[in-house]
Order: C-alpha cells, then sequence, then structure tokens
C-alpha cells in the first residue's frame, strides 16, 4: 500500500517489470494497493481469436482507429462510472503516472474513431517485449473490441512477446485470454523483458492491413 505522491514513473515501471501492478480501491481513494495475483492473465499473441462477426465489422472500416491522439481523453473515459461499472480503480495518482508514463512515450492508447468523436479504445504500458493492457471503454457497439484487435496485430507487428491482460473475465475469455499460475507468469515476463518491443503508433497502412488479415487467419483456422 502507499499514499499520494509517493511513487514516480521511474518507480512504476520496476513494479511493472517485477509483475506487480497498482490499483486504487476507488476513484476517490487516496492510497494504492499492489497486486501479483497467484494466476495472471495473458493474450497469448499467436492464438489471440478474432470472431468471425467481428472480422467482417474490422474489414467494413466503421471505425477510424489511431493510436496515441487522445491518450488523455481515453484514461478520462475508462475513469468514468457507468452504469455497468459502478466503481473504477483508477483514481487520481494513477491518472498522473499514466500520463507521465504517455509523455515518456511508454504508455500507449488505442482509439476508436466514428464521425469524428472518440467512442471507444484502450490504454496499456510498453516495456521490452511486454505489453500491460490497463482498461478500455465503449460508448458504440464493439468499439473497445475493435481497438483490442488493433493493438495486437500491432503487438504482433513490433516483435512483441506478452500481452498482460491482468484479470480473465469471460469477455476477455472470447478472445483467447487465459490464466496462467504465477511462476509461468513471471518466467514470461522475465523473458519478455529481453525483447525490445516497438510499439508503432502511425505504421504503414499496408503493413498494418497484412497484420491484421494474418491475425484473421489465425482466428479462421479455430473454431470460429
Amino acid at each position: 500500500m502507499s499514499s499520494l505522491g509517493q511513487i514516480s514513473p521511474e518507480m512504476l515501471l520496476r513494479a511493472y517489470a517485477a509483475g506487480i501492478f497498482p490499483m486504487a480501491e476507488t476513484k476517490e481513494s487516496r492510497e494504492l494497493l499492489w497486486f501479483d495475483p497467484e494466476e495472471r492473465g495473458i493474450f497469448p499473441l499467436d492464438a489471440f481469436h478474432v470472431p468471425r462477426s467481428l472480422r467482417k465489422k474490422i474489414r467494413k472500416g466503421l471505425f477510424d482507429v489511431r493510436c496515441d491522439s487522445a491518450f488523455t481523453e481515453v484514461v478520462n473515459n475508462c475513469a468514468k462510472t457507468t452504469a455497468n461499472r459502478q466503481e473504477t480503480w483508477i483514481n487520481g495518482e494513477i491518472f498522473d503516472l499514466v500520463g507521465q508514463l504517455h509523455q515518456l512515450g511508454v504508455a500507449h492508447s488505442v482509439e476508436c474513431w466514428k464521425d469524428g468523436k472518440l467512442v471507444g479504445g484502450l490504454y496499456g504500458i510498453a516495456l521490452g517485449g511486454a505489453f500491460f493492457g490497463e482498461s478500455m471503454f465503449s460508448v458504440a457497439t464493439d468499439a473497445s473490441k475493435v481497438a483490442l484487435v488493433h493493438l495486437v496485430a500491432r503487438l504482433r507487428m513490433g516483435g512483441y512477446t506478452l500481452l498482460d491482460a491482468q484479470f480473465i473475465t469471460e469477455h476477455l475469455q472470447r478472445f483467447g485470454a487465459i490464466a496462467i499460475p504465477r511462476r509461468d507468469y513471471h518466467q514470461m515476463l522475465a523473458d519478455a523483458m529481453q525483447v525490445q518491443g516497438q510499439f508503432e503508433a502511425a505504421p504503414d497502412s499496408g503493413k498494418l492491413t497484412g497484420a491484421l488479415e494474418d491475425l484473421f487467419r489465425q482466428s479462421s483456422s479455430q473454431t470460429s
């Protein structure tokens, strides 16, 4: 547990590299709680599954997908309470810390835009060959799902080896997320820290399309 003002961005990155991540009990909380769960949720990047209906939606290009063009706005939306989310773990300190990490080029957002409005997205932290997915939001059907698929395509393109989902939900399992023992996670994380992934916020469109199609072919070989 830590109090406000005691954590620096560098300390936060060391914690992530060691397999530990912070959450606040509530948005108003003035303390952070640190977690290293016995079972960790991850997305195996070589077994990520994109449902058939979502593949069709992405190919239609219903959303304009961007990276890092509205990072603060994405985090703000992730921190909002909704009818389906009565409480949030993103307090003021976490908001400030991830903002600083974004300024350092370590924290990134993937955003879905529709008619010039931000309608969904996610954010996370890239370190070595690992990407730590933090939170997502959506105010348009499937927007956060499309952002997740684009994130995975970019990570595969950039040589990342680990996508950390923290905790498993039924929603994430639909995309191939699994829970692994803490010991196995720590080994995967240690291996990922030996890799230097490259997060391209604006890759060549042909390169990105190719990465998405590779992901779709992988998914089509799995059970839809």
